[in-house]
């Protein structure tokens, strides 16, 4: 009989059930919409992947794949565009993402998991739905703890801030203290990686690949200095948006990384240089495919697509940007591990596969 199992909701690519493995969380399932999620999900985790609206998922689907196990849990990080600080800027209630915390809340009390997990962005505890989603953990007799976690604490390179929540039938439940008293960097992270130009991918690993920059934006890079802004550069290289009154309130674009400091927060369009500080600290373009799956604490060889598969930036951008950091995935699992009080080590674990899923140590 399995002692413990996991599903995962709105999967994506699988830097949540990564880090949950990792810590020793079997996980059985990811569920998501996204049928490009499959294979990074299944290939890189040993789990199975459903293609399914959260909104069609029945409790008894859940009951199926969590088989006999003793303790179930139930982990989700559902699409956070309608709760992000750029969407408040748009009328977002009527987005059909903005109820899917809803039906997250309708298989808890269906399903009665021992554990549930949630995580999003900070401004999610803003909305009703957030209320509305804690509540309802409360009313149907789970201790919860719920607070914005800083993910460099626990180990990213990246300035993270992620809203948290664990719940539990079992006793109260709470995070993991920080594991990391220094923040990893930007050199920590990708320091290593072998140096390749604006618009070229490397020989031995094909998802190493940057964007192409103009000729106008080659010029902008290499007046760019680590940390900076476009305000550095000779007035003939400002794009005319930011010459205006308007424009002088965006000085965080068109800047590259700096060596010595965490990343910036990686977004689904990292991989442009004029969407963000997504600028090498060093070489003459924008970080790469893998160099922004790094960041977001994904292994040096998860793979995102088949050998012989396309490299679409928009679409892999979005699968690495909205994906949970493998490091808070982790800590997550630390978490319910240590509350567990039980040294679960799933055969996901031990095999490791292909992208190193065995279980790390924390580091002070």
């Amino acid at each position: 009989m399995s002692e413990v199992a996991c599903i995962d909701l709105f999967c994506g690519a699988g830097g949540l059930t990564h880090g949950l493995i990792r810590a020793g969380v079997p996980v059985v399932a990811g569920i998501d919409v996204d049928t490009a999620c499959r294979y990074p999900f299944e290939t890189n985790n040993g789990a199975r992947f459903l293609t399914k609206d959260i909104k069609s998922v029945k409790p008894s689907d859940l009951n199926k794949l969590y088989g006999d196990a003793k303790i179930r849990i139930l982990a989700g990080c559902a699409p956070c565009q309608p709760f992000s600080t750029y969407s408040q800027r748009y009328d977002t209630l009527t987005s059909p993402r903005w109820p899917l915390l809803y039906q997250f809340a309708r298989l808890v009390k269906s399903v009665r998991p021992d554990i549930v997990t949630m995580e999003n962005v900070p401004l999610v505890e803003k909305h009703a739905v957030f209320d509305d989603f804690v509540a309802a953990l409360e009313r149907h007799g789970y201790k919860v703890w719920k607070s914005v976690v800083d993910c460099t604490h626990y180990g990213l390179p990246q300035t993270r801030r992620r809203m948290v929540i664990l719940a539990s039938l079992i006793g109260p439940i709470e995070l993991i203290s920080p594991t990391h008293k220094k923040p990893q960097t930007v050199k920590d992270a990708i320091g290593k990686l072998p140096a390749i130009g604006a618009g070229s991918v490397h020989d031995n690993d094909p998802f190493h690949v940057s964007s192409r920059l103009s000729d106008l934006n080659l010029e902008r890079i290499r007046a760019s200095r680590p940390g900076g802004t476009w305000r550095d550069w000779p007035d003939r290289l400002v794009a005319e948006c930011h010459r205006r009154e308007t424009g002088r309130t965006y000085p965080g674009v068109y800047g590259r990384m700096r060596w010595e400091d965490p990343s910036p927060t990686i977004t689904t369009q990292f991989y442009g240089f004029g969407n963000g500080r997504f600028g090498h600290p060093e070489q003459d373009r924008a970080i790469s495919l893998r160099e922004g799956a790094i960041l977001q604490g994904f292994p040096e060889k998860y793979g995102f697509v088949a050998d012989d598969g396309p490299t679409h930036f928009k679409a892999l951008g979005r699968m690495i940007g909205n994906a949970v950091p493998v490091a808070l995935g982790e800590a997550i699992g630390q978490s319910i591990v240590t509350h567990l009080g039980v040294g679960v080590q799933t055969d996901q674990a031990k095999k490791g596969g292909t992208a190193d899923v065995a279980r790390k140590p924390l580091v002070a």
